[in-house]
């Protein structure tokens, strides 16, 4: 490692080696040559004159890229595809006249891009079921677990930890989704020719319609997809990289709620992400237990949000046929909103199987607002005894007010059990009221939702994606 350049911290604290080495040039190269076999193939099996002896010769060479050939030659010609054609050819003599051939630089680039962002979005896919796994055994575990709910962050009814988990799950359930649309309509862009019209295959195969029809289908069975877009100019629609883009936008959203919530949580002392025995949480106050790693699953999240736009904006701007300044922009914008996504999908797995819950901080909590929340149903007691509705009612919002305003202006407990059973218009002494102050009789069907919801979308979900199971994520910093 050199120390005295930029480098990116995607690759050096964050993304995985599987996600770095999908779009390493290694991997991009490898990928034209398998693209000018295809071409080539497809080419002698429709009649054009190139033998089995140049076809081997090719494949003889798919992996042992000459990069120093390739590098010393753009330097003259200024042209990367045609510098690797150059320095393919060097290494295949007797092929070296058909490589590339009626192609033009987007059928190895733009093809390429979207057989490295397929391969992309299945990583994606695999950590994404991951994360819903380990979310899972989360909110198995904790789906009695009584907590204080909020709205507005504002006490609100209980709900449960791991009825909160699952509204995180869905979340990524959603994405999921969406990636598996948008990964199933993935299509290779195939042999278009310069503005797309296919007329260098005209030429080549002498006008032979039937013929060419034929070329993208077979380049794409070759390469492992069902098929070609129908139609392009020089390049597919850059509207592909957009819609590419806003998955990990939104897989970027739904963890950047999860991690806020998880703050949140730590803040209140009552969830806590892993903290490892020698981690120091500040320079100045030793005592810090700061959640770094929710931190840095929003700070990623939001680069790769905002990331989403690059390829919007790319798309809307293409001129007719193609236009070249989408070039830098999507050697940026793509391969870092995949590594970014891959290193917050890391952080999720690491974040979510080391969750630490504190039931006793919790139950604290939830006890000190209970009794507001018990009130409806003390209220209906006190009527079954023989009180009247109307005047309770009245009656518990005045010693609720009460009780409040001890918490809130003198920092005193919450006296509202002890208010009220000192009323005589009750009849209900404190060990009657106290028997209203059990939480899970507060949290509605949150543990009946959180099985219905793991058994009948989560489980089937997990048992049809059980062979990519199992992934577990190593935080580099």
């Amino acid at each position: 490692m050199t120390n005295d350049r930029y480098v990116s911290p995607l690759s050096e604290r964050y993304a995985g080696p599987e996600m770095q080495y999908i779009f390493s040039p290694d991997k991009k190269f490898r990928t034209w040559r398998r693209l000018w076999i295809a071409l080539a193939e497809t080419e002698k099996e429709l009649g054009l004159p190139i033998t089995d002896e140049q076809i081997e010769e090719l494949k003889s060479h798919a992996d042992d890229i000459n990069y120093d050939v390739a590098k010393a030659r753009e330097k003259v010609v200024r042209h990367d595809v045609m510098s690797h054609v150059y320095a393919y050819g060097q290494q295949c003599p007797k092929a070296k006249g058909i490589i590339h051939l009626g192609a033009t630089s987007c059928y190895v680039g733009d093809n390429t891009d979207i057989i490295l962002m397929s391969e992309a979005l299945e990583l994606v896919r695999k950590k994404l079921v991951n994360v819903l796994a380990e979310l899972a055994d989360f909110a198995e575990k904790y789906k009695n677990q009584p907590t204080l709910a909020f709205t507005h962050f504002q006490p609100a009814q209980p709900t449960t930890v791991g009825k909160r988990a699952t509204l995180w799950m869905q979340e990524f359930q959603m994405d999921l989704e969406d990636l598996e649309y948008v990964k199933g309509s993935l299509k290779l862009l195939g042999s278009k020719g310069t503005t797309g019209t296919q007329a260098s295959f005209l030429e080549l195969f002498e006008g032979d319609q039937e013929t060419i029809d034929k070329i993208d289908p077979m380049i794409a069975e070759k390469m492992g997809f069902e098929t070609c877009y129908p139609v392009s100019g020089q390049t597919y629609s850059r509207k592909v990289d957009t819609r590419v883009l806003n998955v990990l936008a939104g897989i970027a959203a739904s963890a950047h709620k999860m991690s806020n919530d998880i703050r949140l949580l730590q803040h209140l002392k009552e969830v806590e992400e892993p903290f490892e025995k020698t981690q120091i949480g500040s320079s100045a106050m030793a005592y810090k237990r700061n959640p770094m790693r929710s931190e840095r699953i929003a700070s990623l999240s939001r680069y790769v949000m905002i990331d989403a736009l690059n390829p919007a904006i790319t798309s809307a701007t293409q001129w007719f046929e193609r236009t070249l300044d989408d070039s830098a922009n999507k050697r940026l914008s793509v391969p870092e909103g995949f590594l970014a996504i891959d290193g917050i999908l890391d952080l999720c797995l690491n974040v979510v199987d080391g969750l630490v819950v504190y039931p006793k901080v919790i139950e604290k909590r939830l006890m000190s607002e209970l009794p507001f929340m018990a009130t409806e149903n003390i209220m209906m007691d006190a009527v079954k005894a023989g009180g009247d509705r109307q005047e309770l009612h009245e009656r518990i919002r005045e010693l609720s007010m009460e009780a409040g305003k001890n918490v809130k202006e003198k920092g005193l407990d919450n006296n509202l059990l002890e208010l009220i059973a000192a009323d005589p218009s009750f009849g209900l002494d404190e060990e009657e009221l106290k028997k209203t102050m059990d939480p899970a009789k507060y949290v509605g069907r949150a543990p009946r939702q959180v099985d219905n919801y793991l058994n009948q979308v989560i489980r089937p979900l997990l048992d049809a994606n059980k062979d990519i199971l199992g992934v577990k994520s190593e935080i580099n910093v």
